[in-house]
């Protein structure tokens, strides 16, 4: 089967299989050298919190080591969703169309029945994605085979990405010493969702980006790069910075919710995604976000819950093409 056959119609224009030309370098190659994003081990929290509280003032995300996902699983998850991804087009319209799992691409914005966001303002950003709400997925029953084995990893995984997310989130409030009610849930694992995404090789680097300039929505964001290929870059003292991918570790980032919870003392990383050249990319990312009807309230923002903060982005981005974000929650005093 032809790669254009298994990309949605709207990126074969975009994305399509004739030779790179020779006019550009391959775009989100691997940056060699030592990799300089702080280091978390998981199983040695409580002695590495200064370094976390540091990683997270100061970068905004951090590479976690020794965090307990077997190697096996993480490789399966990778070769699997390259599996499903290849598939006809035709093939995962009809398995996921109607079902929990949404099947979507060009706008990473989507409301909260999946439908996605997009504006006549928005330039297309060049991927093709699942989003896999983790606590509904035994709901879904394909009856493909290669889309079932992948539904099998994503429950196991799931189970994972709760523990790690919640064991972090609590180390990072105890550290910033907020006062948070107990009988709400300001990160609720129920929200969990995952996002597979596969960034097709693009032959013409200058036509868009594989993912747009952005910060993400949650609290945390967990991204698993166990592929050979790079792209994913984050914005450092005003340039841009490759992150290596390096198997059998994970990328955690500091999302908008953590950042107005935290006064503004964590960082809500500016990140982006560059498409190879020569290369598709996978990655997986996990968003975690708080229980419906929790305010998040700090002294630099108007309290608001999730649900707020999400229709505003899509109200932002049918306006004009872009999320705004934390800045439409700021104190007039603070803008």
């Amino acid at each position: 089967m032809k790669e254009l056959d298994t990309l949605p119609p709207d990126l074969r224009h975009l994305c399509h299989d004739q030779p790179p030309t020779l006019a550009h370098d391959g775009g989100g190659n691997l940056t060699q050298g030592v990799d300089p994003l702080p280091i978390i081990d998981l199983q040695n929290l409580n002695h590495d919190k200064n370094k976390l509280d540091e990683a997270c003032k100061d970068w905004g995300l951090f590479r976690l080591v020794n965090h307990g996902i077997p190697p096996t699983l993480l490789t399966q998850l990778h070769d699997q969703a390259k599996q499903v991804f290849s598939l006809s087009f035709e093939s995962k319209k009809d398995s996921f169309d109607g079902s929990i799992v949404n099947h979507f691409w060009g706008t990473p914005a989507l409301t909260s029945s999946g439908i996605g966001v997009t504006s006549d303002h928005q330039k297309t950003n060049l991927f093709e994605a699942f989003h896999v709400p983790l606590s509904q997925l035994s709901q879904f029953q394909p009856q493909h085979p290669q889309i079932e084995s992948f539904r099998v990893l994503l429950v196991e995984y799931g189970k994972h990405l709760s523990r790690i997310a919640t064991t972090l989130f609590e180390a990072m409030v105890k550290i910033l010493d907020l006062n948070l009610e107990p009988s709400k849930s300001y990160l609720s694992t129920d929200t969990g969702y995952v996002r597979v995404y596969r960034y097709p090789h693009c032959t013409n680097p200058d036509i868009g980006l594989g993912m747009e300039v952005h910060t993400d929505s949650s609290f945390l964001t967990i991204l698993n790069q166990q592929d050979s290929v790079s792209g994913l870059e984050v914005l450092r003292d005003n340039q841009w910075l490759t992150i290596n991918p390096i198997s059998n570790t994970l990328i955690v980032n500091v999302g908008d919710l953590m950042q107005a919870l935290s006064d503004d003392r964590y960082n809500s990383v500016v990140h982006r995604v560059k498409v190879n050249m020569q290369k598709e990319r996978i990655s997986i990312g996990y968003f975690v976000f708080s229980d419906d009807g929790v305010e998040i309230k700090s002294s630099k923002y108007k309290p608001f819950t999730y649900d707020q903060f999400r229709e505003q982005v899509q109200q932002d981005v049918k306006a004009f093409g872009t999320k705004i974000g934390l800045a439409r929650f700021k104190h007039a005093q603070d803008n």
